[in-house]
């Protein structure tokens, strides 16, 4: 079957990550130059949108552009930041059709002026939607995420804020560009490589990871409801044995 008559509605992840990978390649295969590829992978956005929103999915993030990308061809950036232009004013008006909220994580200050202010009107634009929350990572890394945390709490140090003996995980999380969301449940990378690619590193301590072979432009709303029946035919244990689990033991992200 490719349809959501397989999944469990009772047992959705809340919160899915993908690393959109292979928009590149899909297109050099296919005789194309790399940017048609990023055009055609906005198709696939929009699908993965929709089905994760028709599913009750919570909390989406889509790692759509890493600060190692601003190393690329600059013709390659230049049409990915007009082609994120357009689509945003193309799609406000989808997200809201749709009680979809957009929310922006990353170094955004690195973004040209036109994208940053496109970005804010549309965040401002959806901001009062209470369905599913679409995270974009832009200008994102884990790396660069984590220190600028650490930053921030020897500042909060400094002043006296906060002693070291205070700084837990708990508290480290809420100075993480995510700490508004839960961590991501299921990790999805398309495109064929198994690694993390600096990625929510802290926020997918437990999650599943699901790799699969198709390049992004090819992955669509049945993939992503593959995707989710293999995350619930997983045992999640958090540390815990498996007979803990099946007989009812609380999970607990960090033990």
């Amino acid at each position: 079957m490719g349809d959501m008559e397989r999944i469990n509605l009772e047992q959705l992840p809340r919160h899915i990550a993908i690393i959109m990978d292979g928009n590149g390649r899909w297109a050099e295969e296919k005789g194309h130059d790399r940017l048609y590829g990023h055009f055609k992978g906005v198709e696939s956005v929009r699908a993965v949108v929709e089905a994760a929103a028709e599913l009750g999915i919570k909390h989406l993030t889509l790692y759509a552009f890493s600060t190692e990308n601003w190393e690329r061809p600059e013709e390659e950036v230049t049409g990915l930041m007009t082609l994120l232009v357009d689509t945003i004013k193309k799609e406000v008006p989808v997200l809201n059709k749709n009680n979809i909220k957009l929310h922006v994580i990353g170094d955004t200050n690195m973004l040209p002026d036109k994208v940053q202010k496109e970005l804010k009107k549309a965040i401002a634009d959806t901001a009062q939607n209470t369905g599913l929350n679409l995270i974009m990572a832009l200008s994102y890394s884990a790396r660069w995420e984590l220190v600028e945390a650490a930053k921030r709490l020897a500042t909060e140090v400094k002043k006296g804020k906060i002693i070291p003996e205070e700084i837990n995980q708990s508290l480290f999380s809420a100075y993480l560009t995510t700490e508004q969301f839960p961590d991501p449940e299921l990790l999805i990378r398309t495109g064929g490589e198994q690694r993390i690619s600096n990625f929510l590193l802290f926020q997918i301590a437990y999650a599943e990871l699901y790799f699969t072979q198709l390049r992004w432009p090819d992955f669509g709303k049945n993939d992503l409801y593959d995707a989710v029946v293999d995350y619930q035919a997983r045992q999640r244990r958090f540390g815990k044995t498996g007979k803990q689990v099946t007989h009812g033991a609380p999970g607990n992200q960090h033990s």
